[in-house]
């Protein structure tokens, strides 16, 4: 084999190695993504059940229940629209009714309910998350405290 020959040889291994890396790195982060919706845009996503989305909102008043154990039932609400979550485990002490909830899971097939498996709740009276800010404003929900919004 001539130095072209091993030369040729080396750089395309490198090449066939970095083009194997890109493709596992995009395989794990399809894998990874989960969207983020409002119960407003929920009524417009064409969600197939399972699909792992993040739900964020308000919690709405009144609705937190306690179940058996660690089961946790409320609602998260954008005021136009409102969808029920089940939680186990333990909540973010900072959870309660009317404050800014981020919510990960799915869809259990042939129910409305969101199962739920993270619950993240704002840490201060204002403090929100910026997607969940965001959406909540597009559909016309005044938000005190916007400066602080992050």
């Amino acid at each position: 084999m001539t130095r072209k020959q091993k030369r040729l040889a080396i750089i395309g291994a490198g090449v066939g190695f970095l083009t194997a890396a890109v493709l596992l790195v995009m395989f794990a982060f399809s894998q990874a993504v989960a969207y983020f919706y409002v119960p407003g845009d929920l009524a417009k996503a064409d969600l197939a059940p399972g699909t792992r989305i993040r739900l964020g909102g308000l919690v709405e008043m009144g609705s937190v229940k306690r179940g058996e154990g660690k089961t946790v039932t409320f609602s998260v609400t954008d005021t136009l629209a409102s969808v029920p979550v089940t939680y186990v485990g333990i909540l973010p002490d900072l959870f309660r009714e009317g404050q800014g909830v981020v919510a990960e899971g799915a869809f259990v097939s042939g129910s409305p309910v969101f199962v739920a498996d993270t619950v993240l709740a704002k840490h201060d009276e204002t403090y929100m998350p910026k997607d969940v800010a965001d959406r909540l404003q597009a559909q016309g929900v005044t938000l005190g405290g916007k400066e602080n919004i992050k």
